[in-house]
Order: C-alpha cells, then structure tokens, then sequence
C-alpha cells in the first residue's frame, strides 16, 4: 500500500491515478469515477480522501398537508414504492383534514462527563449552586449565538455511576444543527469545572439523544374511507389498532415498525442535507425510553376514527454543514418552502407518520408485497437491459407465471427480442 502513502495530500486527479497504477480500477471505471463526480470542489470540502459522488435517486412525495399548509417533500431513497407510498398515504390523510404537528422544545443536549468521582452525591450538590455561573460560562463562549436569541438555558446533573457524574447542557442553537455550538459550550464548561472543584473530565461531547427537541405528529381518519378489498373501514381500523399494539409489545416487529417510518424520515432529513445518522440514533433511542424497544407511532380508534401520532426527537438544522454548501439542498429547502428548522421538524414527523400509515395500510388489507414486488420487478427488468418499451412487458410476463428471479426475466426478454 506504499502508493497510497499521504493520499489525503494528492489532488483528487493524483487520487484517481493511483487507484489505476495500484490496479485497484481499470482506465473505464476510472472515467466511471470521473463523471459520476458531478461536483468534485464540494466533494473535496465535504470529506477526506474523495474520490467520487455516491448518488442516490430523489423525488418528490405529494399529497401532504400539514397544519394547513400544502408541501411537495423532496425524498433522497434507493428503495421503491417508498415516495409512491408516502404519496399514496398522504393522500389519504390530506382527504381527512391532513397533518398536524407542534413542536414541544428545540433544545439540543450536550454532556461533561467528570470521571474518578469519589463523592457523586456532595459533588452534584455543590455544582446545583452553580448552574447560573456554568451557564453564564457556556455563553460567553460562544456570544454569537446568544447575539442570535439562542444560546444555554438549562443544567442537568445525573449520577451515572458511584464514580462518574454526567453535566447535561440544552441549549437553543437556534437554526443550526448546533455540533459545533455545543461543543464550544461544553469544553468551557469543562474547563471551568476542572479548575474551581479539581475534578478529572473524561469527555466534553454533544449527544444526538435529543430529548428536548421534541414534534408530534397527528393525524385524524374517518373509518369508513378505510375499507379496502373487501374489508370494511371498521375492521380495518381495528386491524390498526392491534398491528399499532404489536409494536409496543414485540421488539422485532417494533424494529420493522419503526423501519418503514425511518424510509420517509432518513428521505427528508438527507434531502434538506441534515445528518440523518443523528436522527436515526435519536429515534431509535427514544423508541427505547422506557426500558423496551417499542414502535414509536400508535395509532387507535377514537369514536367514528381512526387517529394515528408519533413523537419524535428531531436534532435537525435549516443551517450550517452541508445545507449551505451543496446545491441541491439549496433547492429542495426552496421546494420544501418552509421558513425555519422548527417547521423542517413538523414536515419531517409529518412524514414519518404518513409513511406508517401507507405501511400498515398495505399489511392489514393486501399484504406489503402487491405493491413493491411491482417496483421491485421493474428494477429487476431494468438490471437485465431491458428498455423502456420492454419494461412492462417483463414486467407483466414475470407475473403471469409468478416469477421474480434474474433468469426468468432474461428469458422473457429473450423470447420478446426474439419476436421482432
């Protein structure tokens, strides 16, 4: 790997060089790189070693409402019937009034973790005298978020061990997603906490366990549009009602459950060039508060409806990171159309909602596989070289004889290729 030595020093030519004279690529799959690098100065800021740029289709989800306000959703997937589900879900619900969604707080939480505690409890003690002072200390760190209305509002202590005490700070970082914000904070915090009570620090790092950035979302649908294949509304609503009970009772399907909300949110948040890692911790955390992995939505029958709400813990930003430097997030907060992160947040929870109903929609009356296999068979005709026009009629021909394998639809291409 001698070649390879200092990559991170060469240009990103020089990169792709290398890889051809280490016979890590040939010459065509170095053009491969090349032009699938449509933008290789953001690349070069984004990350280290860049070599390329990774696409992932985007599209546009219809339908929603939300608070009143009508929303076409940019959504960054590679997996099909996601957007046409979220559409299909939306529609569903903006016939029944739409979403609504509230923020709760937009406080994001970061922690001073003091190790080699001897006396957790009288340490915890002196340190409440202290929360003004601490959180007078954090702003002054960082005076221009508070110059933005933002800055530290709260001081937690938790004792995590006999020997270790954890220093949560929330602080309102405004519109940013607010790592940088802070970790400022907390190593000033850190700092001063070393010095008045000579305690050890073992760390001084935000966490995407963001508690008190919490939306929700809700929505209200009258039982007798629900009727599907046969099935009435109200038994629909009631198959609803136990799927919603199964996730809070079971962990795996809690893990499927909360899966298919994560499609429509993972979409959004990477379309608005968010860290949807963040956001997947988070949730997933919070699907954990009590102790059990549970799904984060539920959903039950209220009267003559069936009213669905999740909750979620949304750490997201409407600036700051990649949504300033990459274009097309640009364009997709012009799409989106929303004015500041905490209405990002409501469409995102939105978003998560719908995509839950669509899922369980499809589970309880036709199965999940009716619709997706149809998307899944056009990729798998797509993968076999079949065109536009020979699309469909691969894609129906697999269905006719209920196959779905490589080798079935090559031979039905074969045999359509044959007939002209």
């Amino acid at each position: 790997m001698d070649g390879f030595s200092k990559y991170y020093k060469k240009t990103w030519q020089e990169r792709l060089d290398i890889l051809v004279k280490q016979n890590k690529i040939t010459l065509s799959q170095r053009q491969m790189l090349e032009s699938l690098a449509v933008n290789q100065e953001i690349g070069d800021i984004q990350i280290e070693n860049f070599i390329t740029q990774y696409q992932i289709p985007e599209g546009l989800a219809m339908n929603y409402v939300i608070n009143g306000k009508e929303y076409i959703v940019p959504m960054v997937t590679e997996e099909p019937s996601v957007i046409a589900a979220s559409s299909h879900g939306a529609g569903i619900i903006k016939r029944s009034g739409g979403l609504k969604a509230k923020i709760h707080s937009r406080l994001m939480m970061g922690q001073v973790v003091l190790e080699n505690v001897d006396d957790a409890k009288i340490l915890v003690n002196q340190l409440q005298t202290q929360i003004s002072t601490l959180i007078e200390v954090a702003n002054q760190a960082h005076p221009s978020i508070v110059k933005r209305g933002g800055g530290a509002r709260e001081i937690e202590f938790r004792i995590l061990a006999p020997d270790m005490v954890s220093v949560d700070l929330f602080v309102d970082v405004q519109e940013a997603m607010g790592a940088n914000i802070l970790n400022t904070m907390l190593e000033a915090v850190a700092a001063k906490i070393s010095e008045q009570y000579h305690r050890d620090i073992l760390m001084s790092i935000l966490s995407n366990y963001a508690t008190k950035c919490l939306v929700t979302a809700t929505c209200e649908i009258p039982i007798d549009i629900l009727g599907k294949n046969g099935i009435d509304g109200k038994n629909v609503a009631q198959k609803f009602a136990q799927a919603s009970r199964l996730a809070q009772l079971d962990p795996y399907r809690a893990a499927t459950h909360n899966k298919g909300i994560m499609n429509g949110v993972d979409a959004v948040v990477i379309a608005s060039g968010n860290d949807w890692r963040a956001v997947e911790a988070s949730c997933h955390a919070y699907a954990s508060k009590d102790g059990q992995y549970r799904g984060l939505s539920s959903w039950e029958i209220q009267a003559d409806k069936l009213v669905g709400k999740i909750t979620l813990p949304l750490p997201v930003g409407a600036v700051g990171g990649s949504i300033g430097i990459v274009p097309l997030a640009k364009l997709n907060k012009q799409l989106l159309t929303f004015e500041n992160a905490k209405e990002l947040e409501t469409i995102i929870a939105s978003v998560g909602l719908a995509q839950n109903f669509a899922a369980l929609y499809a589970l309880v009356t036709e199965g999940i596989q009716k619709g997706h296999m149809r998307l899944q068979l056009k990729s798998l005709a797509k993968s076999i070289g079949a065109n536009e026009q020979e699309i469909t009629r691969v894609i129906n021909e697999l269905e006719k004889i209920g196959k779905r394998d490589s080798n079935s639809a090559q031979a039905i291409l074969e045999k359509i290729r044959g007939e002209k």
